[in-house]
């Protein structure tokens, strides 16, 4: 089985935050993937940024997933 061990993301553009300071926004693009026969890329999408992509992506090591409220142990009772 594969392993996503980076995602690929890229800053395609600003916001303010509450305090007034301005942040880069972040786009996930794609993934790194550890296969039998090494890591792969996986491009989900290409970023339209204005001006231009630049080319450069970030490498981050991968979220952990959420599990969207459900128990994780298979054999836990379900609440409902």
């Amino acid at each position: 089985m594969s392993k996503t061990i980076y995602e690929v993301s890229v800053t395609n553009g600003k916001y303010v935050n509450k305090n007034g300071e301005s942040k880069n926004r972040y786009q996930r693009i794609g993934s790194v993937i550890d296969t039998k026969n090494g890591p792969m890329l996986k491009l989900d999408s290409t970023p339209l940024i204005d001006g231009g992509w630049n080319g450069w992506a970030y490498l981050n090591p991968p979220k952990p997933k959420e599990n969207d409220g459900f128990p994780q142990d298979e054999d836990a009772d379900v609440p409902f």
